[in-house]
C-alpha cells in the first residue's frame, strides 16, 4: 500500500511538472510538437527522427524524458560537463595533451600497433575472423598506450581497460537502464542494471586512479611520457599560478576516462562499418588495393603514405568519408543545453532547452546529398561538391579526438587492404542495418570475415591454412 502511495505521488509530482512548465511557455512561438513521449524505443532513431524532420520541419519539439547519465559519482565529467570556463579549461587541457603532448610518437605508435595487429591477423589467414573484436582490442591497445604509456602494451593492463570497456556499454545498453530515460521515477526503486553499471564504474575509476598513482609517483618535472603525464603537468602548472581555472586531478581522472569511453568503441565500429561496406563492393575494394599498390608498391610490408601526406590516396580519403557520412561515429550528437533564451529560425528556444542534434539525419538530407543511402565514395572525389560532414560534430562540442580517430582510419585501413584482400565467409554478406538499439552508438550485426593473404608469398600462405 505504502509502495502505491509512493508511486501515485511521484506520478502527481511529475504531472504536476509538466503542467507548470507548459503555462510558462504559453507565450513563446515554440517549434511545433510531435506527438507521444516513446520515441525513445524506435529502433532507429535518428532514421526516425529525419522521418520527423521531414514531416514537421527541421526544428521540432520531442517529449523526450532525457535525464543525466549516470557517468561518475565524484569528478566533473568532460562530455556531459557543463559549458562553463572550467569546463573550457578542463577540455582544453585534454585536447592539448592529445594534440601537444603525444603529438610527436602518435602516427609511429599507430603505424607500429597497425602492423602488428595485421601480422596477428596473418596467422588466421583463410579462417573466418570476427574482425570487430579484432579492431576493439586493437583501438584499446592505441589509447592505452598514449594515455598511459607505451610500455602497458606488453602486460595485462589493456587487457583489463577493454574488458571494462566492454562492461560497461554492456550495462549501459540494458533495458532495465535504459528504461530510465523514458521513466525517470523508476530510478527511485531497486533496479539490479543500476547495481551492475555502478559496480562496473566503481571498477573503471579504480583502474584509473590506480595509474594515476602511478604516474604521479615517478613524475619528473619537463618529461611527459604520456597524455597522464602531460595532464598532471598542466594541473601542477595551474597550482603553482602559472594558468587559470581550477583544475584538480579528477579532471585528469574524467579525461582518462573519457579517452576510453569515447575512443576505443566509436573507432572500431568506424572500421568494422569500413570493412561491411568494402564486403558488399568489391570493385571499391579492388580500386583501393590498385590505389595503394601504385603508390606504395605491391610488397604489403613496404614503404608507407604519412597521414601528412594522404592526399596521395584520393579514394582512401573519399571512402573513409563516405563510411562516417552513411554510419556516422555517433549519429545523435550529445544533448546540448541552451544557457539563455535564444531563438533558431524564427522559433523561441527556452532556457535550459536540451537540444539534440540529427548528425546522421543531416547526413542523409536528400536535399543536400544525391542518392544519399547509397554507398558511393566517388561523390568527395568531385572537388567542391561534397558538404562538410558533421560525423564528429561541431563548434565547442566538437569531438576530442578526431585527429587520432581520423588518422586510426586512415592507417589501419591501409594497412589492412595492403595486407589483405577482404571476402566474406562462404558468400555470407554481413548486414549493412544497424541493430534496433536506442544507445550512443550505431551498433551493427556481428559478422566475420574472411582475410586473403596479398604480396610476396601470399599464395603459399593461404594454401597452407
Amino acid at each position: 500500500m505504502l509502495l502505491l502511495g509512493l508511486l501515485l505521488l511521484l506520478t502527481l509530482l511529475a504531472a504536476a511538472r509538466l503542467l507548470w512548465g507548459q503555462w510558462k511557455l504559453r507565450s513563446l512561438h515554440l517549434p511545433p510538437l510531435v506527438p507521444g513521449f516513446l520515441h525513445l524505443l524506435q529502433p532507429n532513431l535518428p532514421i526516425y527522427l529525419l522521418g520527423l524532420a521531414q514531416k514537421f520541419g527541421p526544428i521540432y519539439r520531442l517529449r523526450f524524458g532525457l535525464q543525466d547519465k549516470l557517468i561518475c559519482e565524484h569528478y566533473p565529467d568532460l562530455s556531459l560537463g557543463d559549458y562553463s570556463l572550467l569546463w573550457k579549461a578542463h577540455k582544453k587541457l585534454a585536447r592539448s595533451a592529445l594534440l601537444l603532448g603525444i603529438h610527436d610518437s602518435m602516427e609511429p605508435l599507430v603505424e607500429r600497433l597497425a602492423q602488428e595487429f595485421c601480422e596477428r591477423l596473418r596467422a588466421q589467414a583463410g579462417a573466418p575472423v570476427a574482425i570487430q573484436e579484432e579492431f576493439s582490442f586493437l583501438t584499446c591497445s592505441i589509447i592505452c598506450s598514449l594515455t598511459f604509456g607505451d610500455k602497458v602494451k606488453e602486460d595485462t593492463l589493456v587487457w583489463t581497460v577493454y574488458n571494462n570497456v566492454q562492461d560497461l556499454l554492456k550495462a549501459w545498453g540494458h533495458w532495465s537502464v535504459q528504461m530510465l530515460d523514458m521513466v525517470p521515477f523508476l530510478r527511485f526503486f531497486p533496479n539490479p542494471g543500476v547495481w551492475r553499471l555502478k559496480q562496473v564504474l566503481e571498477h573503471r575509476d579504480r583502474i584509473v586512479a590506480r595509474q594515476l598513482r602511478r604516474h604521479k609517483e615517478s613524475l619528473v618535472a619537463g618529461r611527459c611520457r604520456d597524455m597522464v603525464d602531460y595532464m598532471l603537468h598542466g594541473v601542477g602548472r595551474q597550482r603553482e599560478g602559472q594558468g587559470s581555472g581550477q583544475l584538480a586531478e579528477g579532471h585528469v581522472h574524467m579525461a582518462v576516462v573519457d579517452l576510453f569511453i569515447g575512443g576505443t568503441e566509436t573507432t572500431a565500429i568506424t572500421l568494422s562499418w569500413a570493412v561491411a561496406f568494402l564486403l558488399h563492393h568489391p570493385e571499391i575494394q579492388r580500386r583501393l588495393q590498385e590505389e595503394l599498390d601504385l603508390e606504395l608498391g605491391p610488397d604489403a610490408t613496404g614503404s608507407r603514405v604519412s597521414y601528412k601526406e594522404r592526399a596521395r590516396l584520393p579514394l582512401l580519403n573519399a571512402t573513409i568519408a563516405e563510411v562516417l557520412r552513411l554510419r556516422p561515429v555517433v549519429p545523435l550528437a550529445l544533448p546540448h543545453r541552451t544557457t539563455r533564451p535564444s531563438s533558431i529560425s524564427g522559433y523561441d528556444i527556452p532556457e535550459g532547452t536540451v537540444v539534440i542534434p540529427n548528425l546522421q539525419g543531416a547526413q542523409l538530407d536528400e536535399t543536400v546529398w544525391e542518392q544519399p543511402h547509397e554507398f558511393s565514395p566517388d561523390r568527395f572525389l568531385e572537388p567542391g561538391k561534397s558538404p562538410r560532414l558533421l560525423a564528429f560534430g561541431c563548434g565547442a562540442r566538437l569531438c576530442l579526438g578526431e585527429t587520432l580517430a581520423r588518422l586510426e582510419l586512415f592507417v589501419v585501413l591501409a594497412r589492412l587492404l595492403r595486407a589483405f584482400t577482404l571476402l566474406p565467409p562462404a558468400g555470407a554478406l554481413p548486414s549493412l542495418e544497424p541493430l534496433p538499439c536506442s544507445g550512443v552508438n550505431l551498433l551493427m550485426q556481428p559478422f566475420q570475415v574472411q582475410l586473403q593473404p596479398r604480396g610476396p608469398g601470399a599464395a603459399s600462405l593461404g594454401q597452407g591454412q
